[in-house]
């Protein structure tokens, strides 16, 4: 396998998110000038499958209506890492995140998704690892 840094890492996201990849319930909002809109749920999945750690979720407020779940991760150091918080650029709040379990096998819901996106990642880093 390839050596590649973290910032290495963010930027196959970057490209690699897409309209494709983006949450069905998102993908009307979805624009290249913001491409991690939609995009955390799966792009935590593949964090963690890289990093390992713990899956974070909170809830998304706009104008104090609950408008949805953002996810994100804790890595096994205890940092929290998000790489698609800048999604939120209109006035979004997130609460604070709860620790959840990862579903058992393929995901119920976005893993054509989770797959499409980490075979995009892996093919812009020369492979992933196997998931953790």
């Amino acid at each position: 396998m390839t050596t590649w840094n973290l910032q290495d890492f963010d930027q196959a996201l970057r490209v690699s998110w897409a309209a494709d990849t983006c949450s069905p319930d998102d993908q009307p909002d979805w624009r290249p000038d913001n491409p991690a809109w939609g995009h955390c749920d799966i792009t935590a999945l593949v964090v963690q499958d890289v990093f390992g750690g713990d899956l974070l979720v909170g809830e998304v407020h706009l104008e104090g209506v609950q408008r949805g779940f953002h996810w994100w991760n804790r890595l096994p150091s205890g940092v929290e890492f998000d790489l698609t918080r800048e999604q939120f650029r209109r006035g979004q709040t997130v609460t604070v995140g709860r620790a959840v379990q990862r579903p058992p096998g393929p995901l119920p819901h976005r893993w054509n998704e989770y797959l499409l996106l980490r075979e995009r990642v892996g093919e812009h880093l020369g492979g992933l690892p196997q998931p953790i």
